[in-house]
């Protein structure tokens, strides 16, 4: 036993604990050595890899079994930052460590003498020998920092977080460029189930008009900022909600959990909780994919249509060359800069400005809503969402009796101008649209103009 070994041993797994941090999974991290090498490593991944037997300690025996080629690993040891629990001793006995070397002690479910001590049992043929309390205060406070700063986040937003979500420190959006509204915040619609959701409630509620502006991926609410102001002189009331997995709302930290008929409902439960009326419906990129599924529920609500770079994701028409390549990116980069997408796009932005839109999103647990989206969009008749969008498409052809206006970013790879030109046709009495030279897929970039024209437009109807 080489007391400085250990310690570095201890300290590469207490870097693999970092990393489960950053995957919003708690903080324990594994490494297996064989002859002075780290041959397998693990962080914690239940969460994410939706398996409980995901601990830190089995990832790293599976990896080390598979360098070695067997799954008995005789002569190895395992350092992990806190000590194991019963499952994992049981996997490091089978595996016939040598030894298992851990920082922390687990009071409430360790099984190497807290609660139990499996390594002790004399009734089994195999010893393994223990130590522990390698690097203990640096686990220990690897520990306890994570916890705190959930509480914290907890306590700090007055609504408890749920365990199988994320919240973005409110420290991310301080100081946002051309942001100055007040939060507000729900958590007591039925489909959230405590999820918060975040929006903007801007403007006098008996005002003429209520501009619903509905952001899609990767943006958030953030996107309107040169819009709502146009809105806000002009006397009416702005409502800009943040999807759940966007902007300030609650991010969940499955992929799966996101379904395109649950944030619809979301959608329509918060209109309903806001009674909504005389609403302009503004829309973009998921914004309409979602949003244009809405009015067919309660047309009475809604007095016009802002539609800008969507579609509907009807299942029943190949989607673009643009959005599938679009949707292959996202698949091979799932870790792409959303700062660097907007500046691409936008060169006229500001640091800050792309900054802020990767507020949001201060790690790869905090994605999962980026992930989920593009393969989302309906691509067959029987997908998710696809069968309401063909609705909508009815609804939006034969039914709709509001104004609408259409703005088109020219320079949008994804959904240009021929993507809007045959959603024009599916809009009923839509005229003419007002096309952004230099606009792109986030054309509410160029959004003042945009909505000084739609103010003009829906305010003389």
């Amino acid at each position: 036993m080489d007391a400085g070994q250990d310690a570095a041993f201890m300290q590469a797994a207490l870097e693999q604990a970092a990393l489960a941090a950053q995957a919003g999974e708690v903080p324990i991290g594994a490494v297996v050595v064989r002859d002075g090498q780290v041959i397998g490593r693990g962080y914690n991944r239940p969460i994410a890899g939706h398996d409980p037997t995901a601990h830190a300690e089995i990832v790293a025996l599976r990896e080390a079994a598979a360098a070695v080629g067997n799954y008995r690993l005789d002569g190895c040891e395992l350092f992990v930052t806190l000590e194991p629990c019963a499952m994992c001793s049981g996997a490091m006995l089978h595996a016939r460590l040598a030894r298992v070397v851990y920082g922390a002690a687990d009071p409430k479910a360790g099984a190497a003498g807290s609660v139990v001590d499996l390594f002790a049992e004399r009734r089994l043929n195999h010893r393994t020998q223990v130590h522990g309390g390698v690097l203990g205060d640096d686990c220990s406070r690897r520990l306890s920092g994570f916890f705190l700063q959930r509480r914290q986040e907890a306590r700090a937003n007055g609504q408890p977080l749920r365990e199988d979500a994320l919240r973005t420190p409110d420290d991310r959006f301080a100081g946002l460029p051309d942001y100055p509204w007040a939060p507000h915040y729900l958590s007591d619609l039925p489909s959230l189930a405590g999820l918060r959701l975040h929006f903007l409630d801007e403007g006098p509620r008996e005002a003429p008009l209520t501009w619903l502006c509905l952001h899609g991926n990767p943006s958030w609410s953030y996107l309107y900022r040169k819009m709502i102001p146009v809105f806000l002189a002009a006397g009416d009331r702005v409502v800009a909600p943040d999807l759940v997995g966007f902007g300030k709302s609650d991010k969940p930290k499955k992929d799966a959990f996101h379904r395109f008929g649950w944030h619809r409902q979301v959608l329509l439960e918060f209109v309903e909780r806001l009674d909504l009326r005389n609403v302009v419906l503004v829309v973009q990129d998921w914004g309409g994919l979602l949003g244009l599924t809405l009015p067919m529920e309660a047309p009475q609500r809604y007095r016009g249509l802002l539609v800008m770079n969507t579609l509907l994701g009807t299942g029943d028409t190949p989607l673009s060359p643009g959005f599938l390549a679009w949707r292959e990116m996202c698949a091979k980069h799932p870790e792409f800069d959303v700062g660097r997408l907007f500046a691409r796009g936008n060169p006229q932005l500001s640091l800050p400005e792309c900054a802020a839109y990767d507020a949001p999103f201060p790690d790869r647990g905090h994605r999962a809503a980026l992930r989920a989206f593009p393969p989302m969009v309906p691509d067959s008749p029987a997908a998710d969402g696809a069968e309401l969008s063909r609705r909508a498409r009815d609804f939006w052809r034969g039914e709709w009796q509001g104004r609408s206006f259409m703005a088109i970013g020219a320079q949008d790879p994804v959904l240009g101008v021929p993507v809007m030109n045959e959603l024009r046709t599916q809009i009923r009495g839509c005229p003419e649209p007002m096309v952004v030279a230099q606009g792109g897929h986030f054309v509410q970039e160029h959004g003042e103009a945009v909505a000084k024209r739609a103010v003009g437009y829906f305010h003389a109807s």
